[in-house]
């Protein structure tokens, strides 16, 4: 049986954090070098759009495939939607 946390699309998602984390370790650097404050809120505001994507897909990743599966297997319907509606207020 495979673990019900861990998701096809989690190797993916952490190839893209692993990104996000190389590139706010270049922006640190960036900013102990005393680069321009505008050119560090740039690079911040890439990085937080990366996270930002990084949630989104495991959020919609966990309701196409979590939520579905459970009401599939026959768990009660208002149980997947209050999961829903817990994790849809990290979007």
């Amino acid at each position: 049986m495979t673990d019900p946390a861990k998701h096809s699309t989690h190797p993916a998602l952490v190839v893209r954090l692993k990104r996000a984390e190389g590139h706010l370790r270049s922006v640190i650097g960036m900013i102990e070098q005393g680069r321009p404050c505008a050119d560090l809120a740039q690079q911040l505001h890439a990085v937080e759009a990366a996270v930002g994507a990084a949630k989104r897909e495991l959020i919609h990743d966990h309701i196409d495939h979590c939520l579905e599966t459970r009401t599939d297997e026959g768990e009660d319907a208002s149980a997947a939607l209050r999961d829903l509606k817990a994790i849809t207020k990290y979007l």
